[in-house]
């Protein structure tokens, strides 16, 4: 059995994992922490499954890389630094590993995968994503993720910069530009989680969706990496590789 903890368990998506844990054979729910609450109480697990908010997770690695624990993280906002901040934490313990994923769905995933492949054989390709409206960030970090595959993608293919006649946008209508790829985002009441990625080309347009509409469609791709991460010592960025 691995003993997991969860942090944030009071939480939208913390519940969840508890209940997806529970259910789980191979898993026990063996402590869960959230807001104000000492984290000695998952001292003692296997794996602790971190969905806090991006001011305590850095802190929250460090302390169980300290342990020898390994860990599951959802917290949105790690980019470029904040990964390699989260590499240097875990080289203290050659033998811990942590899978910090921008999107734990499938589908979304799968998503993101269609969409670097595509993304070599098409002019433009932009992304529109859509969440609840408590969601404390934007873009999404999984829109961003999606957004550097796209341009690194292309980028191996050789393509110029997207057709973009433009030249004022006052009100930011265009969206974020991330490495050259635009990307809008909706906080509106009635998402949990959407994803289109829309594509065009001579004569042609091309999109991909993912729609999770209950966090029950994270909880696949959190146990799966549960189940993994004691395997895979240092950082592991997306559950990609595991889905293999």
């Amino acid at each position: 059995m691995i003993e997991v903890g969860v942090l944030g368990a009071h939480g939208r998506m913390g519940r969840a994992v508890c209940e997806a844990v529970d259910a789980a054979d191979d898993m026990a729910l063996a402590a869960t922490v959230d807001r104000d609450e000492s984290l000695e109480k998952v001292a003692g697990c296997d794996v602790v499954v971190d969905f806090t908010l991006p001011g305590a997770v850095m802190a929250n690695l460090a302390w169980c890389v300290e342990r020898g624990i390994h860990t599951v993280v959802g917290v949105s906002g790690f980019d470029a630094p904040r990964l390699e901040a989260a590499r240097e934490i875990l080289a203290a313990d050659p033998e811990v590993g942590s899978v910090i994923a921008p999107n734990f769905g499938i589908g979304a995933v799968l998503l993101m995968q269609f969409a670097a492949r595509a993304a070599k054989h098409f002019d433009s390709a932009e992304v529109i994503e859509a969440h609840h409206p408590r969601k404390i960030d934007a873009p999404s970090g999984t829109a961003v993720h999606t957004a550097r595959l796209i341009a690194a993608a292309r980028a191996e293919a050789g393509l110029d910069g997207m057709p973009d006649a433009t030249e004022t946008d006052p009100q930011g209508s265009r969206g974020a530009d991330v490495d050259g790829v635009r990307v809008h985002a909706i906080r509106s009441a009635g998402y949990v989680a959407s994803q289109e990625v829309r594509f065009g080309g001579p004569g042609e347009r091309f999109a991909i969706s993912h729609d999770s509409l209950d966090r029950a469609s994270f909880m696949p791709g959190v146990l799966l990496a549960v189940r993994a991460v004691a395997g895979r010592p240092g950082l592991t960025v997306g559950i990609d590789d595991l889905l293999d």
